[in-house]
């Protein structure tokens, strides 16, 4: 397998995916429809789909059921950065190279846009139900709308978010920082492993160990992304760095510094592929679920490296 090839190909079918479940831009509220689709279509890695899908086919030969919840998941990312970005948040005016959303339509637009993604996410989600043909299909459908729900908000990444702003200006122990990057980012990496693993048709001791792998990933992803803030520059992340020492947030870097935060980011990732290997593959999951196993080893040992 060529990484850069495979990874290049499912981003494509995951931002393909992504697309047909956007609104049209029409009727009164017009102004909204462009406000979510500028946010939806700003670019970005669809990283959250990605793992997801290759969850999926780790359990399952590869087939549509999985795509509403890959929408969805990116619908709930999307509305997360839009809402991060506004004044009240981190008060950004770029993100992935261009004006955030609340700069281009405003303020209360900003709001509206992010509420109505996280709306949408459900709405799409739903549609899952109509592909269900018996009662254990329901069944998996309910249980990872469920999961991603719940790792959605407040105890998951809306939860880890409102610790992150209470504790702006303070010095929380290194607890609470684990605590906040656990659910702020961790959160929605382990629901989109378990929604790829659940809706494949995992035991519950393989989803509980794809938890646990992207509780490591989703660790070693945002100490990456404190590095970056401090090592990056605008043109390279698409967005201002020094963000977090402007809003005088507590990050792994300032909290351990540079050298031991990288150390601590490469164990995680290497923790995850390891977890990964180990899960066993039966004679009748060989073949091109191997493949996405592969794939997902493949692309945790990447997220060390990346440069945005």
């Amino acid at each position: 397998m060529i990484f850069k090839e495979e990874w290049e190909r499912r981003r494509a079918e995951a931002e393909e995916i992504f697309g047909q479940y956007l609104p049209k831009e029409t009727g009164t509220q017009k102004r909204i429809l462009e406000a979510v689709n500028y946010a939806a279509l700003a670019g970005g890695k669809r990283l959250r789909p990605v793992f997801m899908m290759a969850a999926y086919e780790m359990f399952h030969e590869k087939d549509d059921r999985i795509a509403p919840f890959m929408a969805a998941i990116e619908m709930i990312h999307t509305y997360s950065l839009v809402h991060d970005d506004l004044p009240a948040m981190d008060d950004d005016d770029y993100r992935r190279g261009r004006k955030t959303t609340h700069l281009v339509f405003g303020e209360a637009f900003g709001v509206l846009a992010g509420d109505a993604l996280l709306n949408l996410a459900y709405e799409t989600t739903a549609e899952a139900f109509q592909s269900a043909r018996t009662l254990e299909d329901y069944k998996k459908t309910g249980e990872a709308l469920r999961i991603l729900s719940k790792k959605a908000g407040v105890y998951g990444m809306v939860g880890g978010q409102s610790v992150d702003v209470e504790c702006e200006g303070k010095t929380p122990d290194f607890p609470t920082l684990q605590f906040i990057y656990h659910l702020k980012t961790g959160a929605l990496i382990e629901a989109a492993l378990m929604v790829g693993a659940i809706m494949g048709g995992a035991d519950k001791e393989e989803i509980d160990r794809m938890e646990q792998i992207a509780s490591r990933v989703g660790l070693a992803f945002q100490i990456q992304d404190d590095i970056l803030d401090v090592v990056s520059t605008t043109q390279e992340l698409g967005k201002p760095v020094g963000s977090d020492e402007k809003n005088e947030k507590m990050t792994y870097v300032s909290y351990a510094g540079l050298e031991e935060a990288k150390q601590k980011q490469e164990e995680l990732s290497r923790e995850a592929q390891s977890m990964l290997e180990q899960m066993k593959m039966g004679e009748e999951k060989k073949g091109s679920r191997l493949e996405a196993k592969e794939f997902l080893k493949q692309l945790i040992l990447q997220l060390i490296h990346r440069t945005h």
